[in-house]
């Protein structure tokens, strides 16, 4: 964390000096690239500046980290490189700690807008949260999803909107990221905003045999499995659902 910091010292003294020599500066939000370029950071999208400094999106944020404003202002740069300079080491790290803290938890809002999920549609087409490792979902990409939104509870995980289930992500960087730095209702908002990304459910399923032959206890779950999805299926046929188009998410009244 320390060279990160001096990284950051060094990159606005810089900066600075440029801004001596021409009245334009195509300096934009140091601190939020320096962040979203680290190793491990691939889930995140960039925050608009405007949305942070925003005191309307940071309702019930300000007792999540200490000086707020101050970490408000570390994030958009517009901490004078003066008190940054004069600031003790251990307080400039537990700005740089609560900075990112602070960060997670506004791309969590900022990330179920509109432009937010554009950024992470843009993110999930090139498949940035990686795939899933089921065979029959044919390498589906994968949404990121906490199972909490306090933070401090569980790490991030990986959904898939094929098989429908959760899994932890092969990195141990993005396992360290904290679930709550994107929410429980990212990946419904997300489906819910963009259906067409839904893709067809698998009906495909492996069942485990030897020689050929199906063991009793796998084969008899098998069975009971595949006479429910046939149920719903005719259900779904005598309501006229169209079971060749991909599905779609929508919030379930009463």
């Amino acid at each position: 964390m320390a060279e990160e910091i001096e990284q950051r010292l060094t990159s606005e003294r810089d900066v600075n000096m440029d801004n001596e020599d021409s009245e334009s500066s195509d300096y934009v939000d140091m601190w939020i690239e320096l962040f979203l370029g680290r190793k491990g950071h691939e889930y995140f999208c960039e925050v608009d500046s405007d949305y942070i400094t925003d005191r309307f999106n940071l309702i019930n944020l300000q007792k999540s980290v200490s000086k707020f404003t101050q970490v408000v202002q570390y994030i958009v740069d517009e901490l004078d490189e003066s008190t940054l300079e004069n600031m003790p080491r251990q307080r400039l790290e537990q700005l740089e700690k609560d900075a990112r803290k602070f960060y997670g938890l506004i791309h969590a809002r900022y990330i179920i807008t509109v432009k937010g999920l554009q950024k992470m549609l843009i993110k999930y087409k090139d498949a940035d949260f990686g795939r899933c490792l089921r065979v029959y979902c044919n390498f589906q990409p994968l949404l990121p999803v906490g199972l909490h939104d306090v933070p401090g509870e569980d790490c991030v995980k990986l959904y898939c909107p094929s098989c429908e289930d959760l899994y932890n992500p092969k990195s141990s960087r993005h396992a360290s990221i904290d679930g709550a730095y994107f929410g429980t209702s990212f990946p419904g908002m997300f489906l819910q905003a963009y259906p067409e990304m839904t893709p067809k459910h698998p009906v495909k399923r492996y069942v485990p045999k030897i020689f050929g032959f199906e063991l009793h206890k796998q084969a008899q779950l098998s069975r009971w499995q595949e006479l429910q999805r046939l149920k719903l299926i005719k259900k779904l046929e005598d309501k006229k659902v169209d079971l060749n188009k991909s599905g779609g998410y929508k919030l379930l009244e009463g």
